[in-house]
């Protein structure tokens, strides 16, 4: 008896001197989980950097002195390939000279990864908004109404994506340029981002669906229901603060997919043409002096590899983050 009373008050005095349980917030546990992976901090890092570097390209070109669009024609040869040591690379030119044109290749690297970056974001937040809208409406009414949003989802799926974008890219680019939607590179970046987000959406609202099938039927939302609540409230107030977390995962994931998709069809010609850069046409341009000049393959090919790894560890570590049962 004696011996159970003194454990007890060594336990009391711990408590007392550890000080009182703090609760947290899911946010908080999420943070701190996330903290503890430093693959995923350095990546996010990594992520958030190049990003920042591709937002204030011109003020970071400005700063360290290199110009996209400044020719060095005097220093290449008869085959375009820069006739200075180590292909150009310099304290002038960080990562040397393209060939065939003598630009610097840090900032074409830059201003290209502006134009890629704005159309994976822009794919990305129309496939998020379409996929999430359908996908709460889908798993909450269900239904007729889930009935017809499957069979829609069905449909979009069942057609090879990549060969549709390549069998409708001139025609539409065409139909785009008619109607004066836009012109030039910018009717190509409409079609892109449409034809991506029309085909990219269904994945994702699948995933909404399903998570708000679930949540249609805990307590919470039927407490609501029971009060009188309207649909709209419901869905706004009550579910969409619950979806947050494959929100989240779905930006960190597609975010490099679609990046490194506008590199795929612009370096197969069905993209962004010259006299734009992208990553995808510097990648096309590499691929002509991989013999003579192997390092500009593998600065651009190794920059994007870079790049969508980051934004893909960043998007594994913010899902073991959020996963609730990570900690078992």
């Amino acid at each position: 008896m004696a011996v159970k009373i003194r454990k007890s008050r060594e336990l009391s005095s711990s408590r007392a001197s550890t000080g009182p349980i703090v609760g947290r917030s899911p946010k908080q546990i999420a943070w701190t989980r996330f903290k503890r992976n430093k693959v995923g901090v350095v990546s996010a890092i990594i992520s958030v950097g190049v990003i920042v570097l591709s937002l204030l390209a011109p003020i970071v070109t400005r700063i360290i002195g290199v110009d996209p669009n400044t020719l060095h024609l005097d220093v290449l040869d008869v085959t375009g390939v820069p006739t200075l040591p180590h292909a150009g690379i310099s304290m002038a030119h960080p990562l040397g000279l393209i060939p065939g044109t003598g630009r610097d290749l840090l900032a074409q690297l830059l201003y290209g990864s502006r134009i890629s970056f704005m159309v994976a974001i822009l794919t990305t937040s129309l496939t998020l908004f379409i996929g999430l809208v359908l996908g709460i409406v889908g798993g909450y009414f269900r239904g007729r109404v889930d009935a017809v949003l499957g069979r829609i989802t069905d449909f979009l799926l069942s057609f090879p994506a990549f060969f549709m974008i390549v069998a409708l890219s001139t025609p539409m680019v065409d139909r785009i340029q008619q109607t004066g939607i836009a012109k030039g590179n910018g009717a190509r970046i409409v079609f892109l981002v449409f034809f991506l987000s029309f085909f990219g959406w269904p994945y994702f609202s699948r995933l909404i669906r399903s998570q708000a099938m679930s949540l249609r039927e805990r307590d919470f939302v039927t407490a609501a229901q029971a009060m009188g609540s309207s649909n709209r409230r419901i869905i706004f107030r009550e579910l969409l603060p619950n979806l947050w977390a494959p929100v989240i995962v779905f930006v960190s994931l597609s975010l490099p997919g679609y990046l490194a998709a506008e590199s795929v069809f612009s370096f197969l010609g069905l993209g962004i043409q010259p006299p734009a850069s992208t990553w995808g046409i510097l990648l096309s341009n590499a691929t002509r002096f991989v013999t003579t000049m192997p390092q500009f393959f593998i600065i651009v090919a190794g920059s994007l590899v870079l790049v969508v790894l980051a934004f893909n560890l960043t998007g594994d570590a913010l899902r073991d983050a959020l996963d609730p049962r990570n900690d078992r």
